[in-house]
């Protein structure tokens, strides 16, 4: 089954976990990472605060060009950090401009976060794409710098539950 990782990552967590599930079948599985053409801050509080403002007030940013042809693809799998409780604004703006072409498809969602919210933000993320449930879901915390036995895991299981 054709498989697209879309995701958007700040600071290297999200992509981190696009490139473990990448691994499980490098021939099906093909990366989308999304880039903003204004990038957030990453310092400590400017990250939260204009992070979290973007996150919920819904906006979606312009993103550098990408090209994925959707028809291609019978699964999504969406990776984000979590902002505010809220899955990352890049996100909308790719199920905004692509929302057509992911009608059908099967569709799954990682989140990574430092603190909490991430059940709200994949409930949201669910409530954006208008389907009640994922193939899979997964929450990380700090996956990147928490390379652990809990971790590892978690991701075993997300890939074992599509690729199985």
């Amino acid at each position: 089954m054709k498989t697209l990782v879309v995701y958007y990552s700040l600071e290297g967590n999200s992509k981190y976990i696009a490139e473990n599930i990448k691994s499980y079948d490098e021939e099906n599985i093909t990366l989308l990472e999304l880039i903003p053409v204004k990038k957030y801050p990453t310092g400590a509080v400017s990250k939260f605060f204009w992070g979290g403002k973007s996150a919920m007030m819904g906006e979606k940013p312009e993103l550098e060009s990408y090209s994925v042809n959707l028809s291609e693809y019978d699964r999504v799998i969406f990776g984000f950090p979590v902002w505010a409780a809220r899955f990352t604004p890049p996100l909308r703006t790719f199920i905004d401009e692509n929302r057509d072409a992911l009608e059908g498809k099967k569709i799954a969602a990682y989140a990574c976060m430092a603190g909490s919210g991430g059940d709200k933000a994949l409930s949201k993320l669910k409530e954006e794409l208008g389907i009640s449930e994922f193939e899979e879901q997964m929450i990380l915390i700090n996956p990147k710098e928490n390379d652990n036995e809990e971790n590892n895991k978690k991701i075993v299981a997300f890939c074992e539950g599509l690729f199985t």
